[in-house]
């Protein structure tokens, strides 16, 4: 298991956005951008894809033990801060709550769904109708050419 492989599951484990991590990393003097966090959380045939170095999981190690439990003149209680962690993370509506998800009836009588839609209703099918006949005739395009498809040939 590489370096990368294990900040990336630290980092979904805790809940860490790249912007926390940047933070985090801060607690002790270590400055990352987030363009150069993210090349360690790419696939490794990405061709941006760079390798965690023991230095960068070390100090993100250690900031993370200060940010989690505090320091000795400041302690903190860690499940307080991933209680944190979570409500900072944005809930997503679910379909059921969203009305403009849910599937409208267009008729009454199909929105019932004990019987089938009677045809007396504004939703019956109407006859197609064919256009007048003084419509154009068909021009042919392509002239008439047989293709044998192979077969029949001599070799």
């Amino acid at each position: 298991m590489t370096n990368n492989d294990i900040f990336k599951k630290l980092r979904v484990a805790l809940m860490l956005r790249d912007d926390q991590i940047v933070e985090i990393l801060e607690l002790v003097d270590f400055r990352i951008s987030k363009s150069e966090l993210g090349a360690f959380f790419r696939d490794e045939k990405h061709p941006n894809y760079v390798e965690c170095g023991d230095q960068v999981l070390r100090n993100f190690l250690n900031a993370l033990v200060i940010h989690l439990r505090g320091t000795k003149e400041n302690p903190k209680n860690p499940n307080d801060v991933l209680a944190k962690h979570k409500a900072e993370i944005p809930k997503k509506d679910s379909t059921k709550e969203r009305s403009e998800f849910k599937a409208a009836a267009k008729d009454e009588e199909k929105g019932r769904g004990d019987q089938k839609p009677s045809k007396s209703g504004t939703t019956a099918k109407k006859p197609f109708k064919k256009s007048n006949s003084k419509t154009a005739p068909k021009i042919q395009v392509v002239e008439k050419v047989k293709f044998n498809n192979g077969k029949g040939k001599k070799s």
